[in-house]
């Protein structure tokens, strides 16, 4: 198990390190150790995102596959949601002893306390999981690289897809319990759509939603490295954009 590590951020490990005295868990759950490989990805950072995760019991038995898409969010945002839907999935089901396999390693240095958490939308979600890990008697993180995850990077990318409507490659395996429902925070706002035959709406009305297949432009700016629609016009999670710069 890892140890309390210095460094600028906390580490989260000190307050897991609890001993477990009964060899099984309410509800049948196994006092052994379980295995969840975790993955998320944004196609856009921030865009279209989701998460997989894949849980294994210590003898290979696979216990649950999980993905959810979590619409328009940066990379890191869907990594530490992969996180917390391991987390919340091993309270849920009695197990106290979590091993995460995870192929960020920023989120990974980042619950060692070895990187600092700088972001505005990541420091919640790094202490919703420093809760989570309190409550377990043994923790541990480990990164791996991508290839060694692909299970749960698939499931992250059928999540996208089947979002975005196009064809995943078949069902899971496995059964996939749904992940206790969870508030994410995030930074991701969708940019402004291609040019298109109609002119701009004015910023003093609401402009009409974008027909389905019709392109359409609208107006907007940047604050921040975030585009900003005008008139109060809104996109569907998952639509592809594309923003052209005005003088």
């Amino acid at each position: 198990m890892l140890g309390n590590m210095s460094g600028s951020t906390p580490s989260l490990f000190a307050s897991s390190a609890k001993s477990s005295s009964s060899s099984s868990s309410p509800g049948g759950a196994s006092s052994g150790w379980v295995t969840a490989n975790t993955d998320g990805g944004a196609r856009g950072n921030p865009g279209p995102a989701g998460y997989g995760v894949v849980v294994e019991a210590e003898n290979g038995e696979r216990l649950a596959e999980l993905s959810e898409f979590i619409g328009v969010k940066t990379n890191n945002v869907a990594e530490y949601s992969a996180l917390l839907a391991a987390l919340e999935w091993a309270e849920a089901n009695g197990h106290s002893k979590l091993r995460v396999i995870s192929d960020s390693e920023l989120m990974v240095r980042q619950i060692q306390g070895k990187y600092k958490v700088n972001s505005p939308d990541l420091k919640p979600m790094w202490e919703d999981a420093r809760r989570r890990i309190g409550k377990l008697d043994r923790f541990e993180i480990q990164h791996a690289l991508r290839h060694k995850n692909k299970v749960a990077d698939g499931l992250a990318n059928r999540a996208m897809d089947k979002a975005m409507g196009r064809n995943p490659e078949g069902p899971a395996s496995s059964p996939r319990p749904a992940a206790p429902a969870r508030s994410v925070s995030s930074s991701g706002t969708a940019a402004a759509p291609a040019a298109a035959s109609r002119p701009a709406a004015s910023p003093s009305r609401s402009a009409p939603p974008p027909q389905p297949g019709k392109p359409t432009m609208l107006r907007g700016f940047v604050r921040d490295g975030v585009v900003h629609l005008l008139g109060g016009a809104t996109l569907p999670n998952g639509i592809f954009v594309k923003v052209i710069p005005e003088e």
